[in-house]
């Protein structure tokens, strides 16, 4: 299995001071920056758009952003986030009439592509299109909100998911957003995820380096 990358959510961090909570959140130890991108549509909320990756690119952040859509329909929104400097960017087959050309439209737009899959969705569709997949992220919670408890459901799901990765000849992230914290890393790690997405598991605490250090000791099986 690769190895595991924490990519915090910027949804949880003080946009007032946004530039510099990445900017610390980065130094602090994480790998990349995770945009949860909402449409008050598809999900009961709304968040951001491209403008803040735009903004975080000028600032000088480099590392990976990791876009989530959860907007419907997708196609129109994924060139302007390419163009914003997205890095990967992963969209719910639910909310697009073609995956496969949704896919293929990040793909030739330079970015890695995702797909995203609610907890009650099925990995059926994984099937046909694994082969254009760079990662799998699963919700462990349904989305739409920050701050909402893990749901156990998901550690089989992992565990499905990974023989499906595993059976391929190439690397594919997998990525599990929702509830992640110090507490769970260990389990979902063991069930096969390689990429964790925390919000206010990361940005609610007074010490980054601290429960970023702590994440990785817990994912490793280290007391901590």
């Amino acid at each position: 299995m690769q190895n595991l990358v924490i990519a915090p959510s910027i949804l949880a961090a003080d946009f007032a001071r946004l530039g510099e909570e990445v900017d610390r959140v980065l130094a602090a130890g994480a790998d990349w920056v995770h945009f949860d991108v909402m449409d008050n549509h598809y999900v009961p909320n709304l968040s951001f758009g491209p403008v803040v990756c735009q903004a975080l690119r000028r600032h000088g952040v480099s590392a990976p952003i990791d876009v989530h859509l959860m907007i419907r329909p997708v196609d129109r929104i994924i060139p302007d986030f390419a163009a914003a400097g997205a890095s990967l960017i992963s969209f719910h087959p639910e909310a697009s009439d073609h995956v496969d050309r949704s896919l293929q439209l990040i793909r030739d737009q330079g970015c890695q592509t995702g797909l995203v899959f609610n907890p009650a969705t099925p990995l059926d569709v994984l099937r046909y299109v694994i082969d254009k997949v760079d990662l799998i992220l699963l919700m462990s919670v349904n989305p739409g909100f920050g701050g909402q408890a893990f749901l156990p459901g998901t550690l089989a799901k992992l565990r499905e998911a990974r023989a499906l990765i595993d059976a391929q000849d190439r690397p594919i992230r997998l990525e599990v957003d929702g509830g992640v914290g110090p507490d769970n890393i260990a389990q979902i790690v063991a069930a096969g995820a390689d990429t964790v997405v925390a919000g206010s598991a990361i940005f609610g605490q007074p010490d980054y380096p601290a429960v970023i250090e702590q994440m990785r000791s817990r994912a490793a099986g280290m007391p901590s």
